[in-house]
């Protein structure tokens, strides 16, 4: 009589499928921190430029969201140096598992699948809070910046008028053409 081994298969897939999702997610999350850097980098300059002219208060306060982006940048740049996550069944094990019964199999894939998660999951927290981190900062400075811009539109400089001195008036002839 053949042994069921229907509910370790449902444990195997299952497993399986998890980590799939965990490196889905991963991915994902690079993306959109591709995504997130990309977009700030466009908008610093844009930031920069719509302070031309501004009061030189506006001008040091604009240091403020700058520094915060660019922190924000790095600690979402860190993301992509971290470790590849783990993808479970080896295939370097192939040769090893060919002799083994398909119970020792799906057990040796259930193991491996449920290791790999606990490996990923530590790399996954610590890129999922640098993430979350960069995220906020980023949305910080982006307030922040929105309000200097706000702030320098609305905020009138009184220009005092410049005071002219003519050092020497002399009078041109009447045949002088200022056009020439």
């Amino acid at each position: 009589m053949e042994e069921d081994l229907r509910h370790l298969e449902f444990l195997a897939n299952n497993s399986k499928e998890i980590i799939e999702k965990q490196v889905d997610s991963y991915r994902q999350q690079h993306s959109y921190a591709g995504t997130i850097i990309g977009v700030t980098g466009l908008f610093i300059p844009f930031f920069l430029s719509s302070l031309d002219g501004t009061l030189q208060t506006i001008q040091f306060i604009s240091i403020v969201p700058i520094v915060i982006f660019i922190w924000a940048i790095l600690l979402l740049l860190s993301i992509f140096r971290t470790q590849p996550l783990d993808q479970a069944f080896n295939s370097t094990k192939y040769k090893e598992l060919i002799n083994k019964t398909f119970k020792e199999i799906l057990l040796y894939e259930i193991e491996a699948n449920s290791n790999s998660y606990a490996i990923n999951k530590i790399v996954t927290e610590k890129g999922n809070k640098r993430y979350n981190i960069g995220v906020r900062l980023t949305t910080i400075a982006l307030i922040f910046s929105i309000v200097l811009i706000l702030a320098n539109k609305f905020i009138i400089i009184e220009e005092v008028p410049a005071k002219v001195q003519l050092v020497n008036r002399i009078k041109a002839p009447a045949y002088y053409d200022p056009v020439e």
